[in-house]
């Protein structure tokens, strides 16, 4: 924790699980694989090594591929799977998100997600399929009922910057049932600005740049790391 915020670092690899281990302001892990595509469920092997290197929170993603949300049944069967594997490997929680193909929360699906989820005492994440329903206050009452402990967010906007207005706004109605998690575009130019205007107690960023070896791809960046925990640390 930094300066009372709760620090989520978006992790795509191991090696990213192993820059988040080298900083103690960092409180969780979301971890995915191949970030370049929004972030999907990661191999078992990523979080069983991650799990040895690093006693902080470790969120498993859940998303078998990438695009939408509104999922198969012979889809949904491979994420419960997946996740009841995670679970039972000493995962701190996971994020999903089912919508209907109207864009709205799948019901059904999200609850017996939740009830998963806490039928190992750990979190229940609903990841930023949020910010593609038509009604952000519709879509929060019903991951209310759903039994959601937490919703990752951008307030419905490019990021969460430009989204803080939403974010406020959900926190204040909703914050004493559900968490609100911003995240999205997360800087160390705008981390201030997004905590300080939402009142949030807790942030998400993934800090990444883009790295090559015969090709390009999305890694953590310690400096940039180090920069957004020194915003953070300096809010007064």
């Amino acid at each position: 924790m930094k300066n009372g915020i709760v620090t989520e670092l978006c992790a795509g690899s191991l090696a990213d699980c192993m820059t988040a281990a080298n900083f103690p302001e960092i409180d969780r892990i979301e971890l995915n694989c191949a970030l370049e595509l929004g972030g999907l469920t990661p191999s078992f092997s990523t979080f069983a090594e991650a799990r040895k290197i690093t006693g902080k929170k470790i969120i498993c993603m859940i998303r078998p591929r990438p695009a939408g949300f509104n999922y198969s049944s012979d889809e949904k069967q491979l994420m419960f799977r997946e996740a009841r594997l995670f679970l039972e490997s000493g995962a701190d929680g996971i994020v999903f998100g089912f919508l209907n193909a109207d864009l709205t929360v799948d019901e059904e699906s999200t609850a017996q997600m939740c009830r998963l989820a806490h039928s190992f005492s750990k979190e229940a994440v609903f990841h930023m399929a949020f910010d593609l329903t038509h009604d952000a206050s519709a879509a929060a009452e019903s991951l209310i009922s759903c039994g959601t402990d937490r919703i990752l967010t951008r307030g419905h906007a490019e990021n969460a910057l430009q989204g803080k207005e939403e974010i406020a706004s959900l926190i204040n109605r909703y914050g004493s049932d559900i968490q609100f998690l911003p995240g999205g575009g997360v800087n160390a130019g705008n981390v201030r600005e997004i905590l300080g205007f939402t009142k949030s107690g807790q942030i998400h960023f993934s800090a990444k740049s883009v790295f090559h070896d015969s090709g390009a791809y999305f890694a953590s960046d310690i400096n940039k790391v180090r920069n957004i925990l020194d915003q953070i640390g300096s809010l007064q």
